[in-house]
């Protein structure tokens, strides 16, 4: 016992000096990015999460990345809709909350960046609902644009019965923390292939705005955390490559596309894509990839 004490004491010191070491030199890039105002932007962010979970101040959806951009110059805004919806009633709630960003503050247009199921969402929204002019720029995270084939199998193989229990309990337990009108299946649906494959016939993209699109692949089921080290390898038995969640072939939208690949083994996740860990490894550095997707629209001119 005193031999695998330790050993374990000399893991834990390594992991320790390392995030040490990390955090140290980070430090010291952040004075000069700060300084430069790297992330200051002609118009503000929004960033808009995916589904099943909601905007938190004390647990913030998209973990260290919001705090690093505002300290470089970025004026942060969040979407606040409501965690499991169809993609249009998401929609609807999205278009609202841009127009009063825009209204109350007089910043004419804002940035979307938009994660998961928030990027169909706000797809939707520019489309359907008449906010194309307030819209700088549509980065899409991750986004499902093509669906989840897995999904589709999923959900005609688990029994009615079973998925209505599901439903009910997690639409009951939202409605105890203040949603209105949780419907847990309808935003299930929407993330199908054959769902996706129909919105993109309904919705176009308006001219005007900048759109782009980033995608990440996992390699090490067991790097996703659960449940994407679960997720992992049934997506990639029926589409391949891809984040524990979406496959590779789905991320693709827009005019730019940008696909993430660690050096490491270990991959890049759905969830390591919004910090959701708070998790440093080598191989990425998702703090400064944000800050290098904001510095970029700065750059662009939004």
């Amino acid at each position: 016992i005193p031999i695998l004490n330790l050993i374990v004491l000399y893991k834990i010191i390594n992991i320790v000096t390392e995030e040490v070491e990390f955090e140290i030199d980070k430090e010291e890039i952040s004075k000069i990015e700060c300084a430069l105002e790297m992330c200051k932007t002609k118009y503000p962010i929004l960033l808009v999460h995916g589904v099943f979970f909601r905007d938190n101040k004390y647990f913030n959806y998209w973990g260290r990345i919001p705090k690093t951009l505002e300290a470089r110059g970025a004026k942060i805004y969040y979407g606040e809709h409501q965690s499991a919806l169809a993609v249009k009633d998401s929609a609807r709630e999205l278009a609202a909350k841009i127009k009063y960003i825009v209204d109350r503050t007089g910043c004419e247009k804002v940035n979307i960046i938009a994660h998961s199921k928030g990027g169909l969402d706000c797809r939707y929204a520019i489309s359907k609902f008449g906010i194309s002019d307030k819209v700088a720029s549509l980065t899409t995270i991750n986004t499902p644009h093509n669906g989840c084939l897995f999904a589709d199998y999923l959900l005609s193989k688990i029994p009615a019965s079973t998925k209505n229990k599901v439903a009910d309990a997690y639409n009951s337990t939202l409605k105890k923390f203040g949603e209105s009108n949780p419907d847990f299946l309808a935003a299930v649906n929407d993330l199908t292939d054959s769902a996706c494959k129909q919105l993109n016939t309904e919705i176009s993209t308006p001219q005007g705005f900048y759109c782009q699109s980033v995608g990440s692949v996992l390699t090490k089921a067991t790097s996703g955390k659960f449940p994407l080290n679960l997720s992992y390898h049934l997506v990639k038995y029926f589409s391949g490559e891809n984040d524990g969640l979406v496959d590779e072939a789905s991320f693709k939208w827009g005019e730019n596309y940008i696909l993430l690949r660690s050096t490491e083994k270990r991959g890049i996740s759905h969830g390591d894509m919004i910090d959701l860990n708070r998790q440093n490894f080598r191989g990425f550095d998702v703090r400064e990839f944000y800050v290098s997707l904001v510095s970029d629209l700065k750059n662009k001119g939004f």
